[in-house]
């Protein structure tokens, strides 16, 4: 079943065409490129290609009260560089300043273009002005040196800070960054 489709007529609706036209160039861009559908995608590239602007996580093509499957989004910064990649199994404009997300995976990337932060989350609401992602469910976020769980999570996408609350568990799984400079 194709995501846009006008349930009424079963025909494609203006509408329609235009977001699937707006979610092919997103799906054709060097970032978002993926081998073909499989249950693990794998990133191929981590080099933005766009210019400043052109697509962040502020204009998602997404008219309200419509869903998109196995959704993926870019977000850039003011300079173009790659601050993100957002893969949902789904997602949903719930109104004009939100969108909800069904199985969450964000990564974001050092200003050097490597990834950083891993962080899933099942159930989320994205809220376009403030660019605040939270969650009231189990949330997981991973680095290379630590694995943190909490039962909600508020994750600020400007910043790339968050705040996990209840039944908060971190795992460090790399020791030797913390011992290193005994002095701090």
């Amino acid at each position: 079943m194709l995501p846009f489709r006008d349930g009424r007529s079963g025909n494609w609706g203006f509408v329609g065409l235009s977001i699937l036209l707006i979610l092919l160039a997103l799906i054709n861009d060097p970032v978002s490129a993926a081998k073909p559908k499989s249950k693990k995608q794998k990133i191929l590239s981590a080099t933005p290609s766009a210019t400043p602007g052109e697509q962040n996580l502020t204009n998602i093509p997404l008219p309200i009260g419509h869903e998109a499957k196995g959704l993926v989004l870019p977000d850039f910064d003011l300079e173009g560089r790659l601050r993100g990649r957002f893969e949902a199994e789904s997602a949903k404009r719930l109104d004009e300043v939100h969108i909800g997300f069904h199985v969450l995976k964000i990564t974001t990337y050092t200003p050097e273009n490597q990834p950083d932060l891993t962080i899933e989350l099942s159930e989320s609401i994205l809220n376009l002005k403030t660019r605040i992602l939270s969650s009231n469910e189990r949330s997981t976020i991973k680095r290379a040196d630590f694995n943190i769980v909490g039962d909600s999570v508020e994750f600020d996408t400007n910043t790339r800070t968050g705040k996990l609350v209840g039944n908060v568990k971190m795992v460090i799984t790399s020791q030797s960054k913390l011992l290193a400079n005994p002095t701090e």
